[in-house]
């Protein structure tokens, strides 16, 4: 069979503020700059799922791309899109939301849905020149 990596390009807005409450303000300064203003600052990120896996050859699909579509909103847009991600996501309640640490929450929020024998890839642009990708590896 052949295997494919299908793409679905999303996009959320979202505030954060990367702090470390373990550190001093000196230290948090230094370590994290701009962004660990106090009252927050935002980006326009943008997402990319991909889903790799053998095609279908009765439908010619890897997976349904509106069932992917309707996984990202249900299941990531709608928990992030217009929120500050420190105040009113639970999971950066204690995590720092760092680009890596949102790309994992996403690809842990997204995983349980995606068939088990299919790969996953998390791609996430903070900006137009820096983003992180997560495929679920660990160190």
């Amino acid at each position: 069979m052949k295997v494919v990596t299908v793409s679905r390009h999303a996009h959320f807005n979202a505030a954060h503020r990367l702090h470390n409450p373990a550190w001093d303000d000196p230290t948090n300064k230094n370590i994290f700059g701009l962004c660990n203003n106090e009252y927050y600052h935002g980006h326009n990120y943008e997402l990319i799922v991909s889903v790799t896996g053998s095609v279908d050859t009765e439908t010619g699909y890897v997976m349904d791309m509106k069932i992917l579509n309707d996984l990202i909103k249900t299941k990531v847009e709608s928990r992030l899109d217009h929120k500050n991600l420190n105040l009113q996501v639970e999971e950066f309640k204690s995590l720092i939301p760092t680009a890596e640490n949102i790309s994992v929450v996403i690809y842990e929020w997204l995983r349980p849905h995606i068939p088990s024998n299919f790969k996953l890839k998390i791609t996430l642009y903070e900006t137009p020149r820096n983003f992180v990708e997560y495929s679920g590896e660990e160190a």
